[in-house]
């Protein structure tokens, strides 16, 4: 009997081992040559610059001073410092209407499809659209844009679409198969949300030579195969896209384009919040495990940073060129996250994450949206009004500057989207 309970004794003490132990960060990473913080004692000091501090030295006190002064300074540090100028398009958007009221999910929603042309030659990039809305709105409704990892048919279970082209490897393939988990249409469509979606490799690729087969390729001049060091990168590039899109969603009388809604995840999260900073038009924003680069604070040496991500051209080409001159300064920026962050203002966003995901630094996204909390207050808008970093699965903090952490890591679980859609609901269908 004494000898069984030791063994239980022993194997529960095993089993809670084990279980944090696969909760803890890997202590010894190291990435791009640089070892990887887990430890919030080795994090260091930093001062964050004051976003109500305008460079002439003087004090924002109201959201006109806001609006027209202090925002344009800083949407012009990120533009040149980090993400890079993006030029206007060469021509008004053009499209190809593919289907016009296709039913799906038996009836309950309708589909459309169309082909969207970035340039004259429409045999280069085009992004390929699908959205849905639900079949019995009364009036045009929002709808949340997901800008995805996957095709279509990958990112939706429909089975009356066709399987499209993704990039793998370097290569155009068709892409029949995929990990991605389904985006929930069905619940969005029932909580009276349109959803759209479209691939992002149809934008630009995500890999180095990406720049000769992307849009970008259209602005290059005869001979040329980069830009200057404030000039684009292929975050700014996929945001252009978004913009595109967004243009030919305005001439969709069916769809209520004052309430469009913005998803994306991880470097697709920090893509989201730029097209958010820089353009108005989406009303709300969604940034999932966007991380360094993104949300998190890049003052704090803690999981994934700016040197990561540049050095050993591991993701280099996703910035402006003058970003790299930042690895190993990063104190030396005259930004960090909860400036980007504010510059959503007074518009909702909400920041979702994983309390697992300690790569893209969980708490650093937290404390940049505290420090974008005085702009946010410059409006009469509500901040995340906590001083501690929640519990997983904490949904007291859906305000117009939200944060939402589920348990688990970096991704976006299917029960996220039922925290997306009371934040929708809250925000852009409640009078």
């Amino acid at each position: 009997m004494k000898i069984a309970f030791i063994f239980c004794l022993w194997y529960l003490l095993f089993v809670s081992f084990a279980a944090k132990s696969q909760q803890q960060p890997n202590y010894s990473q190291t990435i791009a040559g640089v070892h990887v913080n887990y430890h919030e004692d080795s994090v260091g000091s930093y001062t964050l610059p004051d976003p109500l501090l305008m460079q002439n030295g003087q004090r924002v006190t109201t959201a006109s001073q806001w609006v027209q002064r202090r925002r344009t300074e800083i949407l012009s540090l990120f533009e040149n410092l980090q993400f890079g100028k993006s030029p206007k398009p060469l021509q008004p958007v053009s499209y190809k209407v593919r289907e016009a009221n296709g039913y799906a999910f038996n009836g309950k929603a309708i589909r459309k499809q169309v082909t969207i042309y970035f340039s004259k030659d429409t045999s280069g990039p085009k992004a390929f659209l699908l959205y849905y809305l639900p079949a019995k709105a009364s009036a045009p409704p929002p709808m949340l844009l997901g800008i995805s990892f996957v095709t279509n048919a990958m990112a939706v279970d429909d089975s009356s679409l066709q399987p499209g082209y993704a990039w793998e490897k370097g290569q155009r393939i068709l892409q029949t198969r995929s990990a991605a988990k389904k985006v929930p249409v069905e619940k969005l469509i029932a909580a009276g949300i349109g959803y759209a979606t479209f691939y992002y490799g149809d934008i630009e690729p995500d890999f180095k030579g990406g720049l000769m087969h992307g849009v970008r390729k259209q602005f290059l001049k005869d001979g040329q195969q980069f830009f200057a060091a404030e000039e684009w990168g292929a975050i700014s590039a996929w945001s252009w896209g978004l913009s595109r899109i967004m243009d030919y969603l305005e001439t969709d009388k069916d769809i209520d384009n004052k309430r469009i809604a913005l998803n994306g995840a991880s470097r697709l999260g920090k893509t989201v919040l730029w097209t958010g900073a820089r353009d108005t038009r989406f009303a709300l924003i969604i940034a999932s495990i966007s991380g360094e680069g993104g949300a998190a604070l890049s003052r704090r040496n803690y999981g994934e940073t700016i040197q990561m991500i540049t050095d050993a051209g591991r993701y280099y080409y996703q910035f402006a060129p003058n970003y790299h001159s930042f690895s190993k300064r990063v104190n030396d920026l005259p930004m960090d996250s909860h400036m980007l962050i504010a510059l959503m203002a007074p518009r909702p966003l909400l920041l979702q994450t994983g309390n697992e995901d300690y790569f893209s630094d969980p708490k650093g996204e937290f404390l940049a949206a505290q420090a974008a909390e005085p702009v946010y207050h410059l409006f009469q808008k509500r901040g995340l009004n906590k001083t501690d970093i929640p519990i997983a699965g904490d949904t007291s903090m859906l305000n117009t500057l939200g944060y939402y952490m589920h348990q688990g890591g970096h991704t976006i679980l299917p029960e996220d989207y039922d925290i997306f859609i009371r934040f929708i609901q809250k925000h852009l269908m409640e009078d």
